[in-house]
C-alpha cells in the first residue's frame, strides 16, 4: 500500500514541478524555498541540502545575488562565516511562486467529487506530517 501511495505522490509532485514557471532553474527555486523555510544558511549547507557541489552553489548564489533575490551577510556569532539570506524581493518571489502553485491545486481540487475532497481533507494531517518528515530528513539542522 505504501508503494502505491508513494507512486501517486511522486507522480503528482513530478507533474506539479513541470508546471512551474521556467524563469529560473529548479535548483535555484528550491534554494530560495529552503532559505525561506530555514532562514539564512552557509553556502556549504545549501549545497548539501540541494545536492550540488559547493562551487556550483557558489555560482548559483552569485547569479541570485545579481538578480537581487539573495544577499550575503556576516554571521554575528562567527565573523569568519558568511550566510546567504533572502532579500525582500526573494521573499516576494518565493511567496508568489508558492501561491501560484496553491491556486493551481485549488483549481484541480475543484474538479474532484465531494467524497474525494472529503478524503483529501481526512488525509491532510498525514500529508502535513509526511512533508515535515521529508523536510527534516532533507535539510538537517537549522543554522
Amino acid at each position: 500500500m505504501s508503494a502505491a501511495i508513494g507512486a501517486a505522490l511522486y507522480g503528482l509532485a513530478t507533474r506539479a514541478a513541470r508546471r512551474l514557471p521556467r524563469d529560473m532553474s529548479l535548483t535555484s527555486a528550491a534554494t530560495l524555498a529552503t532559505l525561506d523555510r530555514t532562514g539564512p544558511r552557509r553556502i556549504t549547507d545549501l549545497a548539501a541540502v540541494e545536492g550540488v557541489t559547493q562551487p556550483a552553489m557558489t555560482a548559483l548564489v552569485r547569479v541570485m545575488e545579481e538578480s537581487g533575490l539573495v544577499e550575503r551577510r556576516g554571521d554575528a556569532s562567527d565573523k569568519r562565516v558568511t550566510l546567504v539570506c533572502l532579500t525582500e524581493a526573494g521573499v516576494s518571489y518565493v511567496r508568489t511562486r508558492r501561491q501560484a502553485g496553491v491556486h493551481a491545486f485549488e483549481r484541480l481540487i475543484g474538479e474532484l467529487t465531494g467524497d474525494e475532497v472529503e478524503a483529501m481533507v481526512a488525509a491532510l494531517p498525514a500529508l502535513k506530517h509526511l512533508a515535515e518528515l521529508e523536510s527534516q530528513n532533507r535539510e538537517g539542522p537549522k543554522q
